[in-house]
Formats: C-alpha cells, structure tokens, sequence
C-alpha cells in the first residue's frame, strides 16, 4: 500500500454480506496524481461491489488513469467521461444513472475523505433504519485536518440556512460523504451542475420523507497549494440553492420512495 494512503486502513466491513450490491461513483477533475492510488483504496474495500469514475473533462492526464483502471478491473470499474468540464453535480448525475447497485455512495477524489469511514455510513441503512446516510466533519471522535476558520464558519451557517428551510438538524449539510439507497435517488433529479448538488440532494432527499442519518466521518482536508477547488463563489451558490431547492419548494408534491421495513435485530 503506497504510504500517503496509510491513514486509510481497509478494516474489517460491518456486515459485508448483508450489502447485496454497493456502487461507488467518484466525480473526478485533474486528479491525476492521486485518483489511481485511491481507486485502489475504494476497490480493497470489502463492501465495493463496483466503482463508477466519471472524468470531468479533465486535462492533466486523469482519462488515461481512468482508463488504466478499467483494464485493470473489467469487472468492478466503469469510467466514463465529459469532454468538457461541467462540474460535480453533472458528473453525479452521470454516474448516479450508471451505478447498479441497491446502495450508492459518494465518493471525492481529492483524497480528503477515508474510504474506512464505509462502515459506519452503511451501517444504519444495512440494519434497515436508514434511506440516506450523511458523513459529517463536526460530530463525534473522528480525527480532522485543522484549517481554514472561515471555511470552517461558512459551512456552519449554510448548514443552518439549509436546516431551517428543510427542518432536519444536520451538523454538515456540505460533507462529501452521502450514501442513498438506489430508490432515494430514484426519486430525485438533479438539477445543479456544480458544488450546488449538497444543498440540492439535501433539500430534495429531506423533500421526501426519507430517513436521514448523519455519522462522523474524518476529515484530511487540502490546502488551495495542494489543489483544494472550492472556493468563496461556490458559498455564494449554495446559499442560493438552498433559496431555490428548499424554501421556494417547500411543501411541493415530491415522489416518495418506498422505506423497507426494519431489519434490526
């Protein structure tokens, strides 16, 4: 294992087998250096039936990674690709239509979010209490990179713009982690093309009735030097999204999907 992905250990899967299939789908944009190291990563994982790569137009040799990964793993990785870059949410939205597993999971390329956090986020959907499942950087134990305040602050308040307009009590409305049984999305289309699909999915999924849970997760966060792409504008687009999905829809008919009965012992 390379030694930047030490902190990630492969651990051992809270009941793997009762996952009949979990997709993976990873939107990707010039990440070249690191996406083959973290596939690898994402492929070890016991829960991972198979891995869904959707290159954002990259332009910094990202398709020839992907492509080297779907020759390595025929069988679990599918890559597809936008020749011109569209943004995370259209890059979901293509793979979300591709994946065909009963879970989904949302996994960043950036190297900030460890694939041994996928027990705990599958945990509550696999014993039957949960439809989605969202990663949070500000609860629990997990351990967590410390940077940038403002970063920090601005996420707390879209955080409760969003729970006021959706009525949930989410620590971290922005985390990168969310997971959704297949009939949630199903449900939901997406319609933002950019960082606008977190405050978007959350609107919509809360929209629907569906059962939300929030888990810590760790945090490794990057620094702009080592290619963090976030930035002050993309605030600016959540806090309208979170306008447009959730107060300006409030109330709207939405499709429900069909909550499985509890499985828990």
């Amino acid at each position: 294992m390379n030694s930047s992905f030490a902190r990630f250990p492969t651990g051992t899967s809270v009941a793997a087998a009762s996952v009949t299939r979990l997709s993976v789908v990873m939107p990707v944009f010039n990440e070249a250096g690191t996406v083959s190291r973290l596939a690898g990563i994402v492929l070890n994982r016991p829960e991972v039936s198979e891995l869904t790569l959707v290159d954002d137009g990259s332009t910094d040799g990202t398709w020839d990674e992907l492509q080297r990964l779907a020759a390595a793993y025929p069988d679990r990785v599918r890559v597809l690709r936008h020749e011109h870059n569209r943004g995370k949410g259209a890059a979901l939205r293509t793979g979300f239509a591709a994946a065909k597993g009963d879970i989904v999971l949302v996994q960043d390329a950036d190297l900030e979010y460890a694939p041994s956090d996928y027990p705990r986020l599958l945990e509550p959907i696999l014993i039957g209490e949960a439809d989605a499942v969202f990663g949070s950087r500000f609860i629990g134990g997990s351990s967590h990179r410390v940077l940038y305040f403002w970063h920090s602050l601005g996420n707390r308040l879209l955080t409760l713009f969003s729970n006021m307009v959706t009525d949930l009590n989410l620590t971290d409305m922005e985390c990168g982690y969310k997971v959704f049984r297949r009939e949630v999305l199903h449900a939901i289309e997406i319609e933002e093309p950019r960082f606008g699909f977190e405050p978007e999915i959350v609107a919509k999924v809360a929209q629907t009735g569906a059962r939300i849970y929030e888990v810590s997760v760790a945090y490794y966060g990057r620094t702009y030097a080592e290619g963090k792409k976030i930035n002050w504008k993309d605030g600016f687009s959540a806090l309208r999204c979170i306008v447009k999905y959730g107060l300006l829809r409030c109330g709207k008919a939405v499709k429900k999907p069909a909550c499985r009965t509890n499985v828990r012992p």
